[in-house]
C-alpha cells in the first residue's frame, strides 16, 4: 500500500455535556496543588472548536489525568475563529502559571507568533495532529495514510461489488480547512483512483455534520445514483449518512457503502447493525490519543525532553467494534 508520512496532519456537538466539561476545565479557578500542597500551575489544551466528538472525548479522558498530577486543566472553544484561538492562547501565556500548552490550530501559520511568545515565556508548546514552527513535539496523525486506508477499503469494495459497472460515482465529503483534512482528502482520492479505475470521484466540501448533510442532499439531486460515500471525519460523514437515510435508503440496503475515520460510539452502533451501510469504519481511539496528549504535556511541563507520538487508524468491523466504545 502506498504510504507517505508527513509532519503536517489532523471533527456531533456535545450540547450540555460539552458545556459541563468546559466549565470544569477552564476559567480563572485557583491552580491545583499536589499532595504536598505545592501549587503546580496549569496545563492548557486547545482544539479548533468544541463541535467535534472525538475532541470532546479526549478532553474528558485528559482532565482526570492532568488534575491527578496536580495541575489545573485549561481549555477553550474558539469556534473555528483563528483570531479567537490566538487570543485564548495569549491569555494563557499572560496568566503566568501555565507550564505547557498543546493544541490543534484553526490555521497553523497563524499560531507561529503566539507560539514564539509562549516559548519566550518558557512555556513549551506541543501540536495535536500537526506540527508548526516553535512546537517541541506532538501527538501526530499521518493524515495521508489515514485517508489512504479509508479510500483503499472503499476501492476494494467497489472492485468486488461494482466491477461490472463502467462508472461508479463516489462522493468524498472533504474538510480541507486544515492540514489534517487536506492530507486525508488526498489519501482517500489517491487510493480510490489507483485501486478502482472505474470510480468517478466527486469532492464535496464539508466540516461538520450539518455541512456533510447539506452537501450530500444537494449531491443526491445532481447525481442520484451515487452509492459510495466516504469522508475525512466521522462527523461530516455522519451527516451524509443521514442524508442517505432521509432520501429513503434503508440502513441495510445492498449496494451502498459508507466509510470514514474517527469512529465514535454512535458510529460503532451503526457499524454493528446487520448488513450496515457503514462498511468502512476506521478509528483513532480517543483514549489512546488522550493518553498521548496528557503524557506529552506532563513531561513537557516537568521540563523533560519530548518526542512525537505517531498514531495510526485501526479498521473497525461489527466483530471488533465493542473494543472501541468510549465509556
Amino acid at each position: 500500500m502506498k504510504k507517505l508520512f508527513t509532519r503536517s496532519a489532523a471533527v456531533v456537538a456535545m450540547g450540555a455535556s460539552a458545556a459541563l466539561l468546559l466549565s470544569g476545565c477552564s476559567g480563572d479557578a485557583t491552580a491545583s496543588s499536589d499532595a504536598s500542597g505545592e501549587a503546580k500551575g496549569s496545563i492548557a489544551m486547545g482544539f479548533a472548536g468544541m463541535d467535534i466528538t472525538i475532541w470532546n472525548d479526549q478532553l474528558r479522558f485528559m482532565e482526570p489525568i492532568i488534575e491527578d498530577a496536580g495541575y489545573e486543566f485549561l481549555t477553550s472553544d474558539p469556534q473555528w475563529d483563528v483570531q479567537k484561538q490566538v487570543s485564548d492562547w495569549e491569555a494563557w501565556i499572560q496568566r503566568g502559571d501555565v507550564k505547557a500548552m498543546m493544541g490543534f490550530p484553526v490555521q497553523s501559520d497563524a499560531m507561529v507568533p503566539v507560539t514564539a511568545k509562549a516559548n519566550q515565556a518558557g512555556i513549551p508548546v506541543l501540536g495535536y495532529a500537526t506540527r508548526w514552527d516553535g512546537t517541541v513535539a506532538g501527538t501526530i496523525i499521518d493524515s495521508y495514510e489515514d485517508g489512504y486506508l479509508v479510500g483503499a477499503a472503499a476501492a476494494e469494495w467497489i472492485n468486488m461489488e461494482k466491477s461490472g459497472e463502467a462508472e461508479v460515482p463516489v462522493a468524498v465529503v472533504a474538510d480541507k480547512t486544515s492540514d489534517l483534512g487536506k492530507g486525508r482528502t488526498e489519501g482517500i482520492i489517491a487510493a480510490i483512483e489507483e485501486i478502482a479505475p472505474n470510480a468517478k470521484v466527486y469532492e464535496l466540501p464539508g466540516i461538520s455534520r450539518e455541512e456533510g448533510n447539506s452537501v450530500a442532499k444537494s449531491h443526491l439531486i445532481a447525481v442520484p445514483d451515487t452509492k459510495v460515500w466516504v469522508g475525512t471525519s466521522n462527523d461530516n460523514t455522519a451527516g451524509a449518512y443521514q442524508a442517505l437515510l432521509d432520501s429513503g435508503v434503508a440502513k441495510d440496503a445492498a449496494g451502498y457503502y459508507v466509510g470514514a475515520t474517527d469512529a465514535t460510539n454512535e458510529t460503532l452502533d451503526i457499524i454493528k447493525l446487520p448488513n450496515s451501510l457503514w462498511r468502512g469504519g476506521f478509528i483513532l481511539p480517543a483514549e489512546e490519543l488522550a493518553k498521548s496528549n496528557a503524557d506529552l504535556l506532563l513531561r513537557a511541563a516537568a521540563g523533560e525532553d519530548v518526542t512525537d507520538n505517531i498514531i495510526t487508524s485501526t479498521r473497525v468491523t461489527a466483530e471488533n467494534a465493542d473494543e472501541f466504545y468510549v465509556k
